[in-house]
């Protein structure tokens, strides 16, 4: 296919260049990054999108991604697919999407799991909302950048379902720091700890396969000094996108919005901003009982 591909930073540039690996014509823009090594640069967005069957967005905002969507859909030609796969506020993914196919286009909002790890590896999750046309359209590429796409429903859906899943997640992380932190002050060794809850009934995935204790279980970023793997501030923006999607139905979410609270604090007033967002454990560490 040809694709254009638009925001190569951290995640986009490796999902590109895997694209462009797997024999498709790519053709990237970015206002700062350069591009990887098989994608064929472009002076602007439009530039990016014109003549391009599917093009992919991975940006950081929706505000953002707003501003390009303005920019680019006038430049697809009819019956492109306009792929979002940022992580946005639902309401954000709903416009994009109205407008593109308003325009004659077709529409995906695609956010994913995997972090960059699993960009550059080609193991990414995608949780895709639009219609079955525009997903079957872009599916051998979602099965080149990813192990696995599932359609969520329609536009928002794919929003609705990355949110949901990493507020579990940064709640989840925190119950797995406090419990390792108390722990350690109740004399207990982390490594049975470990042992104990990986296989028993508090497993998780921040457990087994994301430990935030260094030198258990498997490695992770706590191994590396806490350097991102998943930066504690984009937990932060998806865990307030969570709340805003909360607000907007009227949901009662109150340990997402204890997460939003801590994850808050831990970045803009602890010197989290940065660190893996497992950091929370050296964070639980640090402190006493008030």
């Amino acid at each position: 296919m040809n694709i254009g591909f638009i925001g190569l930073g951290n995640m986009g540039a490796p999902m590109a260049a895997n694209l462009a690996a797997a024999g498709h014509s790519v053709t990237g823009f970015d206002l700062t990054a350069p591009c990887p090594a098989g994608v064929t640069p472009a002076d602007s967005a439009a530039a990016a999108a014109s003549g391009a069957e599917v093009v992919i967005t991975m940006l950081p905002n929706g505000e953002i991604l707003e501003a390009v969507a303005g920019e680019i859909i006038p430049a697809m030609a009819p019956g492109a697919v306009l792929c979002d796969c940022s992580t946005v506020d639902v309401e954000n993914a709903r416009r994009v999407a109205a407008e593109a196919e308003a325009a004659g286009l077709l529409a995906l909002d695609a956010p994913v799991s995997g972090g960059v790890g699993g960009a550059a590896a080609g193991t990414l999750t995608f949780m895709v909302g639009g219609s079955e046309a525009a997903f079957a359209k872009v599916a051998p590429l979602f099965d080149v950048m990813g192990q696995k796409a599932v359609h969520c429903g329609d536009a928002g859906a794919g929003q609705s379902a990355k949110i949901c899943n990493n507020m579990i997640l940064g709640v989840t992380m925190i119950a797995t720091c406090e419990a390792f932190a108390l722990a350690d002050k109740l004399g207990l060794d982390r490594q049975k700890m470990f042992d104990v809850v990986s296989t028993s009934s508090g497993q998780s995935w921040t457990m087994n396969t994301y430990c935030p204790a260094p030198g258990v279980g498997p490695e992770s970023p706590a191994d590396h000094d806490y350097r991102p793997g998943f930066a504690a501030e984009l937990m932060l923006k998806d865990l307030r996108l969570a709340q805003s999607a909360a607000e907007m139905v009227d949901a009662d979410t109150p340990m997402g919005l204890a997460a939003a609270k801590l994850y808050e604090t831990f970045v803009e007033e602890e010197g989290g901003k940065g660190w893996d967002f497992s950091a929370m454990l050296p964070r639980f560490e640090r402190r006493n009982r008030t």
